[in-house]
């Protein structure tokens, strides 16, 4: 290989590259159009292809040590660059992306929560009628501790907090992806299991009431609850955009519908994660901490929950212009 020639035809290369390279480092990325950007990445391919052969042919320890400089400049830039622009893209998905698609898909999350309630109303309503009904919903270690000690049981979380707080969580995400992928079920395992958690909380919430423990219980259930109740009914009805896409795919084909609501789907699955984190964490260390008042628990609990509702109302302010 003539070394000259060869520097002589990729030298206008190395020159662009660490132009573009200056702009970006003074600038940032956003300085470059986005015929720039795709040149940038394109010189950067090149440029270390030129670094290859430069030490496989021995041109000379300058020009390598130079080529090395100029293709670590290009990553730093290139690749750092994409990993901000992925950051930025998450914190935008959580303060604005969410929301949206929280309300876009309001009606198959009320349709969740509606199942939810009504087995609980449900659930309440017979076990007032009949006392046996509570031991086909509640295990009977729970019973006999409620009607015949007069406790709750949260206390056995005191003393392991970090253990039964991942635990906490681990449960309700497993819970929450279950209500998802039951979609694919045309939505009948979603179903299932909204129906079954409201029946189940419907029947203690019962049990606990007719023992004159449902102030400490709900104390308990309140500040966790405000963020777990309403991630569950998020992936219900993530359930239940997976569901409506088999079933009822409208105008569209099965496959197209199921990109289309599955997207949405996921994406609801993305947001409730930090949910049940937090309120793992809650009901892990802060609910059934006995040194912490009800009132407070309580007023936790509200203040928790009107701000997701206000978190989930949100509209990104969009820039027209006026002319």
């Amino acid at each position: 290989m003539n070394i000259q020639r060869w520097i002589g035809r990729r030298e206008a290369n190395w020159q662009r590259l660490d132009n573009l390279l200056k702009k970006v480092e003074k600038k940032g990325l956003k300085s470059l159009k986005s015929g720039e950007v795709r040149e940038l990445a394109s010189l950067y391919r090149s440029v270390s292809a030129d670094l290859a052969r430069a030490r496989t042919q021995k041109v000379g320890n300058n020009l390598i040590q130079n080529l090395q400089t100029l293709t670590t400049r290009a990553y730093s830039q290139i690749y750092q660059g994409s990993r901000r622009q992925e950051w930025k893209a998450v914190i935008d998905f959580y303060l604005w992306g969410f929301p949206s698609v929280v309300q876009q898909s309001f009606l198959y999350i009320l349709f969740a929560t509606t199942l939810f309630l009504f087995a609980a109303l449900v659930s309440w309503w017979y076990a007032w009628q009949d006392p046996n009904f509570i031991s086909l919903i509640a295990p009977q270690r729970i019973i006999t501790l409620v009607r015949d000690e007069g406790k709750l049981w949260m206390g056995s979380i005191v003393g392991v907090e970090p253990l039964a707080s991942s635990s906490i969580t681990i449960n309700n995400i497993s819970v929450s992806f279950g209500a998802v992928a039951g979609g694919i079920t045309f939505g009948a395992y979603t179903l299932f299991l909204m129906v079954y958690n409201g029946l189940h909380i419907g029947g203690i919430a019962t049990l606990v009431g007719q023992n004159n423990l449902a102030y400490p219980f709900w104390a308990f259930v309140f500040p966790h609850g405000s963020l777990e109740l309403p991630a569950i009914f998020f992936a219900g009805g993530a359930g239940f955009l997976i569901g409506r896409a088999l079933l009822f795919p409208g105008k569209y084909r099965r496959g197209e519908a199921l990109k289309l609501y599955g997207s949405l789907a996921a994406q609801l699955v993305f947001g409730i994660v930090p949910m049940l984190i937090i309120a793992g964490t809650i009901e892990g260390f802060f609910s059934p901490n006995p040194g912490i008042p009800d009132p407070i628990k309580y007023f936790t609990g509200l203040v928790l929950f009107i701000l997701l509702v206000l978190y989930c109302l949100r509209k990104q302010a969009r820039i027209g212009s006026s002319e």
